[in-house]
């Protein structure tokens, strides 16, 4: 049986800040002023939590159901750290933030607030740019998961036992998955795993 938490409806985003950004699926409209509040839920762990701090701004882009498994690979399962997720697509800049071109739209945020919550920091930020380049239908992380071979088709090496992350789709490669194992990119245990 699946996890109840999975339907709760959520979308897919990309948060960003300047040189960092990572995917998401915690967005929510906090009030109906003008601008408007958002907020955004971010992992302690994450790069892009570090630099929205830092930058007291941040971007958040939302996906539609016919994006690039290509996009999600890279703003989903890589460090900011470690590489310029936007080198290989198209985007604009505005406030020095990168947003791709291939979105359904963006909102740029100016941060109000920051909520400790753990694991986690929910950022709350007031509206200061919003633009929408298309009416595709917004991705949720339901179909996401639903979907989710098709956007991250992944590449096992021949004869070898593979256990594949359904989270993120990180890759084990051995006979058997140590009980205590943790994936090295979203945390989750070994109970997240399927064997290939």
């Amino acid at each position: 049986m699946k996890d109840i938490k999975r339907d709760i409806l959520s979308g897919l985003f990309i948060a960003g800040t300047n040189n960092s950004a990572c995917i998401v699926d915690t967005v929510l409209q906090v009030s109906s002023t003008t601008p408007a509040l958002i907020s955004v839920c971010i992992n302690k762990n994450n790069y892009t939590n570090e630099m929205i701090k830092k930058n007291k701004q941040f971007t958040i882009s939302i996906l539609s159901k016919k994006v690039n498994g290509e996009i999600i690979k890279t703003f989903g399962f890589n460090s900011s750290k470690d590489i310029d997720k936007f080198s290989n697509y198209d985007y604009i800049e505005t406030h020095n933030m990168k947003i791709l071109k291939d979105v359904i739209g963006y909102m740029v945020l100016e941060l109000v607030d920051v909520i400790d919550t753990k694991t986690h920091d929910i950022f709350i930020g007031r509206i200061i740019e919003d633009k929408r380049f298309n009416n595709e239908e917004p991705i949720s992380y339901q179909y996401y998961q639903e979907h989710k071979e098709e956007f991250i088709k992944v590449k096992t090496e021949n004869k070898k036992t593979a256990w594949i992350c359904t989270i993120c789709s990180y890759v084990y490669y051995g006979d058997e998955l140590p009980l205590d194992f943790k994936c090295p990119v979203c945390g989750a245990n070994a109970n997240a795993f399927e064997k290939k």
